[in-house]
């Protein structure tokens, strides 16, 4: 089964004034795995928030984070991993107050760096994100009908030995 690809985008129509021409996309989901694409104080329709603000900015990204984990059948509480940038130390308090409030009780691994910027001057932080569907709550079509099979067979055989039983008593 092919992997799902959400809110597909080309760089063309986000990044106006620069010679960029990447199809990307939001999130993609492959089998239970999902993959996020960083998220800022850019909000999913291309606005930022929270100029000079990195706990506003950092609200924005959580926030989005939750919509398109959701979109893409996942959740806060199927993160994995995640990896937190901010441009500068002093941002990383409010950063991080913010992401711990979302991620109360989820214990993810986490990375931090400070990088020197990002895409836009205006943005101070970016969280990336890799989530792991659990398999008894979310596996994708393909993979539930792969499972049904190895029943299907169990039951062929427990019928298989019920019948043996059932002629080793007749004689």
């Amino acid at each position: 089964m092919p992997h799902l690809r959400l809110r597909k985008f080309n760089t063309r129509n986000v990044w106006k004034g620069q010679d960029i021409s990447n199809d990307l996309c939001m999130v993609v989901r492959a089998g239970n795995m999902v993959f996020v694409r960083g998220q800022t104080g850019m909000d999913l329709k291309g606005k930022i928030h929270g100029i000079n603000d990195a706990g506003a900015q950092t609200e924005n990204a959580m926030r989005c984070l939750k919509q398109l984990l959701e979109e893409a059948g996942s959740c806060l509480d199927d993160i994995c991993k995640i990896v937190i940038y901010v441009t500068d130390r002093a941002h990383r308090e409010a950063v991080y107050r913010v992401v711990g409030k979302w991620l109360k009780g989820v214990h993810p691994v986490s990375t931090g760096i400070i990088v020197q910027g990002l895409a836009q001057p205006e943005l101070l932080m970016e969280i990336d994100v890799f989530a792991v569907v659990p398999e008894e709550r979310g596996a994708l079509p393909a993979r539930k009908a792969a499972v049904k099979k190895p029943i299907a067979r169990k039951s062929a055989t427990k019928k298989a030995a019920a019948k043996k039983a059932a002629a080793g008593k007749a004689r």
